[in-house]
């Protein structure tokens, strides 16, 4: 047993990373999205500032939770005997729990730009994108669709 949980401790904090992050990039469209019109309309970025997405997780927060239940409560009831191992038991799953929702948190960040552009129509727009490209005020882009499926590509 003592040897199971160190590697089912980092099996589940490795699934709880596991975040669809790929539409949040500027270079991803989404099904959807494919063989449809999309408008364009050109701008200068007057502001930038660097921002994290919180991603979705694909299980929706349950490996991070649940895993953290698990790998609490194996450690907990390591602890003490009786009632006291009983407790321990509880204590560690809870405490499992927090700390699995926050490692999960964590893991699902992605870096991001947000972005003010004035379009050439004189309209200011912000858009929040991953940081997958280099982007800076002053420089020319172009916006590709709109609403909240607009994504920003260098010009």
């Amino acid at each position: 047993m003592k040897r199971i949980l160190p590697i089912a401790a980092l099996s589940l904090l490795t699934l709880a990373g596991c975040a669809n992050t790929a539409p949040y990039s500027g270079d991803v469209y989404r099904g959807n999205q494919a063989q449809t019109g999309q408008s364009v309309s050109y701008g200068t970025i007057v502001a930038i500032r660097q921002v994290q997405i919180q991603a979705d997780s694909r299980a929706g927060g349950l490996l991070g939770s649940g895993g953290g239940a698990i790998i609490g409560g194996l450690l907990g009831s390591q602890v003490g005997g009786g009632s006291g191992r009983q407790l321990a038991t509880v204590a560690g799953a809870l405490g499992g729990t927090v700390a699995g929702t926050a490692a999960e948190d964590r893991a699902n960040r992605i870096a991001a730009w947000e972005m003010e552009i004035r379009r050439d129509d004189g309209s200011d727009v912000v858009v929040v994108q991953r940081a997958d490209q280099n982007f800076q005020a002053g420089q020319r882009v172009r916006l590709i669709g709109s609403g909240s499926n607009l994504s920003v590509a260098p010009y």
